[in-house]
């Protein structure tokens, strides 16, 4: 009896957790990734800088689906099957320790996602698992008699049993017009995880210049975030600029990349108090220049720049700074406003809001309801997080779900 056909495309993190744990369900199986680029694990190799943030240590799952704009209920139950805990055990348990770093985000002691793909590789090497790169599927079609078939760019055809879809996102709707129709329809992709364009900031000299702390809102909108906040050679980024663009990538894809954003640069301080710390440092030290001495803790370049757009001339002393000044010192701390037109995405690192509508899939298998033996693992479901190893363990968790049922005998939904 030959041993049942089980593709895998895709040859990201989620498809070779999905192979992995198909291996491990049914060892007789034969099972094949299939990649379309020249290299597996691409996405995994620049994650991070190069280090691979792997997970992160939430191991509440209440809090942990917190971090996920879409998807986060969905996602709960799952976790009851691989979970961040879930993650370290199984990477720990083969020889890759992991170590948790202050804001919770978790790597490789050896700060080398070279270490994880090592394991990867190795693990699915174990299992016997086929690896094809340049193998980029064209179409997917179901068989009458069960099954599928997948036609390749190369005019290969292949006949498999059963298929794990783990290709990650794709930018377009287009782009996932290659798969079998579902019984929903797709959500619609737009880019999440982006940085803020802003060519008329008359701070973007300053780029480098980071704060620990503020807040960015999309002016006109509920939407904010706090968290550090960079300045870059083109505009706004860091971990605030990132988790607001995840939380607001549909309102902010419908106006087209074109709006307000309001920054308080120090939102532990409101203005009262950014009044008092100034009148007690005018109070204390009336003979020291306004420009080059800061009151309140910001960046000295950053509070300069301030000083230049309030008006205040250089080598004016705290003693003589007129209230009108101040106010607008205080003004460009707490209410600083740029124009935004345009986001920058890092192509490697792109996260896609949108994919397979989860109604579409069994919610404890991942197997598609209009196609038996269709499953679907990680970004190309509309599930995405913020920035922290959300993503990574979206990928674990519904790999190794859709992969250990792929790997069933029968179908679990």
């Amino acid at each position: 009896m030959s041993s049942r056909q089980l593709a895998i495309i895709g040859g990201g993190a989620a498809g070779f957790f999905g192979a992995i744990a198909a291996a491990e369900a049914d060892p007789t199986a034969t099972i094949t990734i299939y990649e379309k680029g020249r290299q597996v694990l691409q996405k995994v190799r620049v994650s991070g800088g190069g280090r691979c943030n792997v997970t992160h240590s939430c191991f509440d799952h209440k809090k942990l689906v917190t971090h996920y704009p879409r998807g986060d209920r969905w996602l709960r139950p799952l976790l009851t099957q691989f979970d961040a805990a879930g993650t370290v055990r199984w990477f720990e348990g083969r020889g890759v320790a992991l170590k948790t770093e202050a804001d919770g985000r978790m790597f490789p002691t050896t700060d080398s996602s070279e270490t994880i793909i090592d394991c990867l590789l190795g693990t699915a090497r174990k299992l016997g698992i086929r690896i094809q790169t340049s193998s980029g599927v064209e179409r997917l079609e179901p068989l009458p008699s069960g099954g599928y078939e997948l036609q390749f760019f190369t005019g290969e055809r292949v006949q498999a049993d059963r298929v794990l879809v783990a290709t990650g996102g794709y930018p377009q709707a287009p782009s996932y017009g290659w798969m079998p129709d579902q019984n929903e329809p797709l959500q619609t992709p737009v880019p999440s995880l982006f940085t803020f364009n802003t060519p008329d900031n008359p701070l973007l000299s300053l780029a480098g210049v980071s704060v620990p702390m503020a807040r960015v809102q999309v002016v006109g909108t509920k939407q904010q975030q706090s968290g550090p906040l960079l300045i870059t050679h083109w505009g706004f980024s860091g971990p605030a600029v990132l988790k607001l663009s995840a939380w607001a990538a549909r309102e902010l894809a419908n106006c087209n990349y074109a709006f307000t954003l309001r920054i308080n640069w120090m939102p532990d301080k409101n203005e009262d108090q950014l009044r008092e710390a100034m009148g007690t440092f005018r109070q204390q030290h009336p003979k020291k220049q306004v420009t080059s001495q800061n009151p309140v803790g910001l960046p000295a370049r950053l509070w300069e720049a301030f000083c230049a757009e309030a008006g205040v001339a250089e080598g004016l002393r705290w003693a003589d700074l007129p209230g009108k000044m101040q106010n607008r010192l205080i003004e460009r701390i707490g209410n600083s406003q740029f124009v935004v037109s345009g986001k920058s995405t890092f192509k490697d690192e792109f996260v896609t809001c949108g994919g397979i509508s989860l109604g579409a899939i069994h919610p404890q298998t991942l197997e598609s309801q209009a196609h038996p033996g269709l499953f679907f693992a990680g970004e190309v479901l509309d599930v995405d997080g913020v920035t922290g190893g959300f993503n990574f363990q979206n990928a674990w968790t519904t790999g190794y779900v859709a992969g250990k049922h792929l790997g069933l005998a029968n179908t679990a939904s």
